[in-house]
């Protein structure tokens, strides 16, 4: 696949709003890519199920290397993606926001009657705050990146997609 070189100010202004809304730069510039390209719902399903599978992949990788902050971002942002999948799936709504993504989650918890989905939603936020603040014991984060593949397959059985290669 060829380098895409992107002229300095376009970089910049990504990185920046990215860091705005607190999502990786590649992840903003997919979804705007996405959405201006593509009206089929189906692409941005797609293009969050690869995201999560992506970040899953790093967060390995993180974990060989020891870096637990870095997986600890990684193992969010995979579980922000498949809510953001299972919500385009469910709902064909794009949440944009920490609380879009808290209040989407309660309402499957609510209509599935699966605690253990918020549960292991609290561990991605969790993670997230980890990202930040650096608290967690090594093999919490290594935890947490099991229970977050456990979150994403309850996600998928719900919405009846598979993220599976």
């Amino acid at each position: 696949m060829p380098n895409i070189v992107l002229p300095e100010i376009v970089v910049n202004r990504l990185i920046a709003e990215a860091k705005r809304i607190g999502i990786p730069p590649e992840e903003l510039a997919s979804e705007i890519l996405i959405r201006e390209l593509s009206r089929d719902p189906e692409d941005h399903i797609k293009l969050y199920l690869s995201l999560y599978k992506k970040y899953i992949q790093e967060a390995e990788g993180f974990i060989r290397k020891r870096d637990y902050v870095q997986d600890s971002e990684k193992i969010w942002g995979a579980a922000a993606s498949i809510v953001k999948a299972v919500a385009l799936k469910k709902l064909g709504k794009r949440l944009a926001s920490h609380g879009e993504l808290w209040e989407f989650v309660s309402s499957i918890v609510n209509e599935t009657k699966d605690q253990e989905v918020g549960l292991l939603w609290r561990t991605a936020i969790s993670m997230h705050i980890n990202f930040y603040e650096n608290w967690a014991p090594p093999e919490e984060v290594t935890r947490a990146l099991e229970q977050i593949k456990v979150f994403a397959k309850k996600l998928a059985k719900y919405a009846g997609i598979s993220i599976e290669e």
